[in-house]
């Protein structure tokens, strides 16, 4: 049985990735209004993933017969004053649902939630690949390589 605080912290992690979804969708709208198809659709691809991910979470709960209500998701923005700063807030975003994932985890151990915590590993092993992907895309930038030549090196970092 997934504990009641695990629960909640499972519901809130919903919204938490489909605020990251947003994040994401917003910042491949930045790039791609500069037209740099690569980086948009990099980042169009990283806002799936994070709506599949609030959608596994909302499956674990179905399964597992937890009624709950979806939460409300605000807006993000769709333009950034450089990449850096676009990919800055991904990274940071990131960190953030890794600590989210790590409170989880613990008070999923805490309670004795075996089965939560078993269901959370995965998420918590993506995370290392997600900040992996987001500070390689930040060396990138800081190496001063124009952009647009960078885009055929996108492919290679997720």
């Amino acid at each position: 049985m997934i504990s009641e605080q695990a629960t909640k912290l499972l519901v809130a992690q919903v919204a938490h990735e489909l605020g990251a979804h947003q994040t994401y969708l917003g910042i491949a709208l930045h790039f791609e209004r500069q037209s740099l198809k690569g980086w948009a659709k990099l980042f169009h691809e990283q806002s799936v993933e994070e709506a599949g991910h609030a959608a596994k979470i909302m499956e674990f709960l179905v399964d597992n017969e937890v009624a709950f209500n979806l939460p409300q998701v605000g807006g993000a923005p769709t333009s950034y004053a450089s990449a850096r700063e676009a990919v800055e807030t991904a990274l940071a975003s990131e960190l953030r649902v890794t600590g989210q994932f790590d409170a989880l985890a613990g008070t999923a151990r805490d309670a004795g939630d075996h089965r939560t915590l078993q269901f959370l590993q995965w998420f918590i092993e993506e995370q290392v690949e997600e900040e992996r992907t987001m500070r390689a895309l930040l060396d990138l930038i800081d190496s001063g390589i124009n952009l647009f030549q960078a885009e055929a090196m996108l492919e290679g970092l997720e």
